[in-house]
């Protein structure tokens, strides 16, 4: 049986991370319609390798599958609301991307080097250096990549593009963006004053809304397992 606070706390950490890497209102995602017009050197891109591209304040990969084409992990709220392929094969513009990490609807889709990159500078199996890890064979990568086409649950934090290009590169599913996420949660939990803060913006919200059970609640709680959890 999952245990409702472990779920809870998991809940809370994905919307802080969802917070703390976009920026809901600028048009520097896909499809925010300020893209620059760049040449890139398919030619140089082999089969299997790993394209790394800069977002606002996060990173986004995909694998190279050859013949232009690239399979990346993308969240899109469109696959809960149609079917028409028509639409969902449009590049997946920034309103179809935030709503689909809220409601962790995503697939694994096949877009050309242009639409993935949208705008951005290329790194080419950058995350080797990074992860310091042994790559299986490029054709064994394609192909992993190849086999998980289509829809999959997403999760910032347990499931996102990078977990899927370092299991199809290294066999092992791992996302560096959210392990510094992680630490710096931790380093906020065990900092006393985030439950001093917390407790100050709780006194206020309650002295605001009143003693209504749905503010009161979580007003008391989270301050006190933040003290709790501090050092």
């Amino acid at each position: 049986m999952k245990n409702p606070m472990l779920e809870a706390a998991s809940l809370l950490l994905e919307k802080l991370f969802l917070i703390s890497n976009f920026k809901l209102f600028t048009v520097c995602t896909p499809g925010g319609g300020t893209e620059k017009k760049l040449h890139y050197e398919i030619g140089s891109f082999l089969r299997g390798d790993v394209l790394e591209v800069s977002r606002t304040h996060f990173t986004h990969y995909g694998i190279y599958l050859g013949n232009n084409r690239v399979a990346h992990l993308m969240p899109d709220i469109l696959l809960a609301l149609t079917n028409d392929k028509g639409l969902i094969q449009r590049v997946v513009s920034n309103k179809r991307l935030v709503p689909g990490v809220i409601c962790k609807v995503a697939s694994i889709r096949v877009d050309t080097v242009e639409d993935f990159a949208y705008g951005a500078d290329i790194l080419v199996n950058h995350l080797d250096q990074t992860l310091k890890k042994k790559s299986l064979l490029n054709e064994e990568v394609a192909c992993r990549a190849e086999q998980q086409l289509g829809l999959t649950p997403y999760s910032l934090l347990w499931n996102n593009c990078e977990h899927f290009v370092t299991y199809c590169r290294y066999g092992i599913p791992i996302s560096p963006q959210a392990e510094k996420f992680h630490e710096t949660v931790k380093i906020i939990i065990r900092d006393q004053r985030s439950s001093l803060a917390s407790a100050v913006l709780a006194l206020v919200s309650i002295v605001y809304t009143g003693l209504a059970s749905y503010m009161t609640f979580p007003a008391i709680c989270i301050p006190f397992c933040l003290w709790m959890m501090s050092d």
